[in-house]
């Protein structure tokens, strides 16, 4: 997560803080200044009182301008330095006018108004030497007009420690004011971020109650589509029921039938059982919820399995007029498979190649052993589908539910047929290969057989 700050918003935030600390400084000054006339009192007695007059004075100046200051939205640095100055006026007095034998007390004292100021502030540091330089230059000011001491002697009781003190609290204040720098740059990134994360957070909330609403109206679907299933389905079984019956009553006076009115029943019945085979595969409801095929395995002849599809659908071709040229092995080779939906393959792919095929064309059905593999083709001579809408027709279950997708002329005429046998022969652990060129359609199905 990236935040930035502009120096506007920084600039806002440090001077929030320092008016924050400037308050700290000019309460205290209020609160603790006037004691300073105790020092007076103990150590300067001819002069406690007017001194302590002229305190009471500048605590009343410092605090009017400090209401004037917050008042006016004014810089705080003018501020602090101008109270400042008051205090250090009357402590430069003192320092020159009090006996050298106390002077070392004062000049502490003023070495802890500056370091007080210096270490409270928030300010840049040339702003602390501005005020040692002040109190260095009142001092020699009031040195000149008032000490009747020696300049060695004033320096070694207690200006020493003064120089040192103002020196000092310049060095502290520059890195005190670096770490105010970060740690409020650190503040307002991390109140930044706070803002950013629960931005973000109440946008994964709302978003939560979107997937919240919609996975509810997909579970109801799903209700719905498993009700539809099953009511469909349990019609269905009845509508099968009655076919099988009926082709079973047929069987049992085929005396009176032609032979080609018998081949007609067996492969009604056939298909009644097919039929029947893939509904109770849709109705069990550990297939219906599943993702994966659960297929009964069995080991037949293959070559036997196209025949049937291929008589079955030869009756359909001639209405076309499409001759159905049978090139299919009259030798038996076992395989291990789904025979239901492996008929079913081969009957998706030859009826669409009825179906897309032109009047009056040739449509071979050749099957062989490669390599120990079955191989089932389908080869049409006409004119070609194209290889763009057959891999349209071969793909279609994974772009059926693509959200926005645009049903053409083209798709609109295209079944699942196709897909299906593509899907079913792959979970069989078989392969299909197809292409459409100036040759015409091919189509190419294999399976492993067994020994």
């Amino acid at each position: 997560m990236f935040v930035q700050i502009s120096k506007d918003e920084y600039a806002q935030e440090l001077n929030k803080k320092a008016w924050y600390q400037t308050n700290n400084i000019i309460m205290t000054v209020i609160f603790l200044y006037a004691p300073f006339s105790i020092i007076d009192f103990i150590y300067a007695p001819d002069y406690w009182l007017p001194f302590f007059v002229a305190r009471l004075f500048v605590i009343a100046v410092i605090y009017g301008l400090y209401n004037f200051f917050n008042n006016q939205k004014y810089d705080y640095r003018i501020l602090l330095h101008i109270s400042f100055i008051l205090l250090a006026v009357i402590q430069a007095v003192l320092c020159n006018l009090v006996n050298i034998q106390v002077d070392t007390i004062y000049f502490l004292a003023f070495s802890i108004i500056i370091l007080f100021f210096n270490m409270m502030a928030v300010w840049e540091p040339i702003h602390s030497i501005i005020q040692s330089l002040v109190a260095v230059l009142l001092l020699a000011v009031f040195f000149n007009t008032l000490n009747i001491y020696a300049l060695d002697m004033v320096v070694s009781s207690g200006g020493t420690y003064f120089f040192i003190v103002a020196l000092f609290s310049c060095f502290v204040t520059a890195s005190r004011y670096k770490v105010i720098e970060r740690e409020i740059k650190s503040q307002m990134v991390i109140a930044r971020s706070n803002e950013q994360l629960t931005v973000q957070n109440r946008d994964i909330v709302q978003k939560n109650n979107i997937i919240d609403v919609q996975y509810e109206k997909l579970r109801r679907l799903d209700e719905q589509k498993n009700a539809f299933i099953y009511m469909a389905g349990h019609d269905l079984k009845n509508l099968i029921g009655s076919i099988v019956m009926s082709s079973s009553m047929i069987k049992d006076e085929d005396y009176r039938l032609s032979q080609d009115q018998k081949e007609c029943v067996n492969y009604i019945e056939q298909s009644a059982e097919r039929m029947q085979y893939l509904l109770n595969k849709l109705m069990n409801l550990k297939d219906v919820e599943s993702t994966e095929i659960k297929f009964d395995m069995e080991v037949f002849d293959i070559n036997q399995e196209v025949r049937t599809v291929f008589k079955g659908l030869v009756d359909i071709a001639a209405m076309k007029n499409i001759h159905l040229v049978d090139e299919i092995l009259k030798l038996p080779l076992n395989v291990r498979l789904d025979r239901v939906f492996t008929g079913q393959v081969f009957q998706n792919l030859l009826s669409n190649s009825i179906k897309f095929s032109q009047t009056n064309n040739n449509i071979r059905v050749a099957t062989s052993l490669q390599r120990q593999k079955f191989v089932l083709e389908i080869i049409d001579e006409g004119l070609p589908i194209g290889q763009e809408e057959l891999d349209l027709m071969f793909n279609k279950l994974k772009t059926l539910n693509d959200a926005g997708a645009s049903h053409t002329l083209t798709e609109s005429r295209l079944g699942l047929g196709l897909s299906i046998a593509k899907l079913v022969c792959q979970e069989l652990g078989g392969d299909v290969f197809y292409r459409s060129d100036e040759n015409g359609n091919y189509f190419r199905v294999e399976f492993n057989v067994i020994s």
